[in-house]
């Protein structure tokens, strides 16, 4: 079994409340003050599990810098990380083995479209060598 956040949360962070139940405002889709996390009840399931890891990896990493360009790096950090967690290499091999549609792909992982592009975009070297030779050289980048 792959990461499971709901299991992660109850495990590592039993203090931690997490609301289902509100209506959070604009494209926000998670907050956390790091005492509750609140996820967007409109998210579907696959949203709320890419949501969460989002939302559990601010708890690991503490406060987001207040300046914009620290607070966008600091997203982009958290975003690759939750990624990373939720997709694992074998996993993004297999189903691109099936289809190189990205709604099709995140629905086969089971996360947001934006947790794959997160994941594609912060492939390593290494990750991408990892690629390459599990697709036979049939994937690009």
């Amino acid at each position: 079994m792959g990461w499971n956040p709901w299991r992660h949360i109850g495990k590592h962070y039993p203090h931690v409340a997490v609301e289902t139940r509100v209506e959070l405002p604009g494209r926000i889709w998670g907050l956390t003050d790091g005492s509750r996390i609140w996820l967007c009840r409109l998210l579907d399931q696959a949203a709320r599990r890419s949501t969460l890891t989002h939302e559990i990896v601010h708890l690991e990493r503490g406060p987001v810098p207040t300046d914009q360009r620290g607070k966008s790096r600091e997203e982009r950090a958290v975003s690759r990380e939750a990624a990373r967690r939720l997709i694992t290499i074998t996993a993004l091999a297999d189903g691109l083995r099936w289809t190189r549609n990205p709604a099709e792909l995140a629905e086969h992982l089971w996360v947001d479209e934006p947790t794959l592009r997160a994941r594609m975009d912060g492939l390593d070297p290494i990750e991408v060598a990892q690629l390459e030779h599990q697709l036979d050289g049939e994937w690009i980048p």
